[in-house]
């Protein structure tokens, strides 16, 4: 049951994340790739990595696609159908996509795989806690900063002007 929960997953991760890619309005594909997100973020929660999970769906689905949302409804003439969409280097983008895919599995082919009991370092979300607060006090306030200043940059973007 656990195997077919997580092929259902990664089945999920690779079809929104084709529809993201495949589909030619803007917007149609901000909402596809919000659910690849999710369901990447299922992949941690699958995985017991309880807080990667929370931190894709906070900051990624929760941020990042709200501002790709905020930037494809305020930019002029994104939907219109007279722009041309079509790319004519598809076939130079398989040949890459293929290659790429080759050395990928060649990677994970040659790579020893360690499993089983004590095969990794378990780590609770109170030691993360603990070493985001003691000794990675700064770049974790440096990023909240950022995220802060995104978040009132889309409010300003999104602000109707009088």
């Amino acid at each position: 049951m656990a195997e077919i929960t997580f092929f259902f997953i990664a089945l999920c991760v690779c079809v929104f994340a084709l529809l993201s890619v495949l589909s030619r309005d803007v917007f149609h594909c901000a909402v596809w790739l919000a659910l690849t997100l999710l369901s990447v973020a299922g992949v941690y929660f699958y995985l017991d990595a309880e807080f990667l999970g929370v931190v894709q769906v906070l900051v990624y689905v929760g941020g990042i696609i709200t501002l790709f949302v905020f930037a494809i409804k305020l930019t002029a003439k994104i939907g219109d159908k007279s722009i041309v969409q079509v790319n004519e280097q598809t076939l130079a983008a398989a040949i890459v996509t293929a290659v790429l895919f080759y050395l990928l599995f060649k990677v994970i082919a040659v790579h020893p795989w360690v499993s089983g009991p004590g095969s990794a370092a378990v780590v609770s979300l109170k030691d993360i806690g603990n070493s985001l607060l003691t000794g990675y006090v700064l770049p974790f306030e440096f990023i909240s900063l950022i995220l802060l200043a995104a978040m009132v940059g889309a409010i300003v973007i999104g602000k109707v002007k009088k």
